[in-house]
């Protein structure tokens, strides 16, 4: 069954060329033009993936995204004209998987939104019945869930896979490079402050669930599960 992309995207020009790329790919797709509509129809239909640009009428697409995060762990991608690092890694702190920066070569787009996708059901397709436990931590590889002392995590598609490597690997010490490359892929070519950003989130979920400690950082080197 082919899988559905909202765009939440007010320029005419820019959906028009990201949806007869992403048809061209199998892709169905699925468009909004202002932030409000654009999150009820996330939030509705659930769709594989997010196209979503940050500046939109209505509401913010760091608004949207904040609201979505809330609700669903749907992989989005936001599309930002804004190309001071600062501005990216808050897009990334809110919950993105990725980002494009305007103008952007449609064939990007597509190929990130294949990398995101493959992120979040690659590991699924490989190991279905596999579940990854370490101390109170337990990882449900089929069906996405992880969980801390029986306290469920919201986890966002890249958090559950970040914490599946290191759980993985508990004691190993991943640096920032190895980890985009078994998260991310090697076809990322963003900034590796994207790692740090991540894990911060992640620490703040699993010390809200009573893991304080669990992500630890070894400074120079990188990150462990302890």
């Amino acid at each position: 069954m082919a899988q559905t992309v909202l765009i939440i995207e007010d320029d005419a020009d820019v959906v028009r060329v990201a949806r007869a790329y992403l048809e061209r790919e199998g892709f169905v797709v699925a468009v909004e033009s202002d932030g409000e509509s654009g999150l009820r129809r996330a939030l509705a239909d659930a769709p594989a993936l997010v196209v979503l640009d940050w500046m939109l009428p209505r509401m913010s697409g760091l608004e949207v995204l904040r609201e979505l995060r809330r609700e669903r762990p749907t992989p989005v991608i936001l599309l930002t004209a804004r190309t001071d690092e600062l501005d990216r890694v808050i897009g990334l702190e809110v919950g993105a998987d990725d980002y494009v920066t305007k103008p952007f070569s449609p064939r990007e787009l597509v190929a990130r939104v294949r990398a995101v996708l493959r992120r979040s059901e690659g590991t699924v397709a490989e190991r279905a019945d596999e579940v990854v436990e370490h101390g109170g931590l337990r990882l449900d590889v089929a069906r996405r869930l992880a969980s801390y002392a029986g306290r469920e995590l919201a986890l966002t598609t890249l958090e559950f896979d970040l914490l599946l490597a290191f759980a993985r690997a508990p004691g190993r010490v991943f640096g920032r490079e190895a980890l985009i490359e078994r998260v991310w892929g090697p076809e990322f070519d963003g900034v590796d402050r994207v790692v740090d950003v991540h894990v911060s989130n992640l620490r703040q979920k699993l010390a809200a669930a009573g893991a304080e400690d669990l992500l630890r950082t070894v400074r120079g080197v990188g990150y462990a599960l302890g």
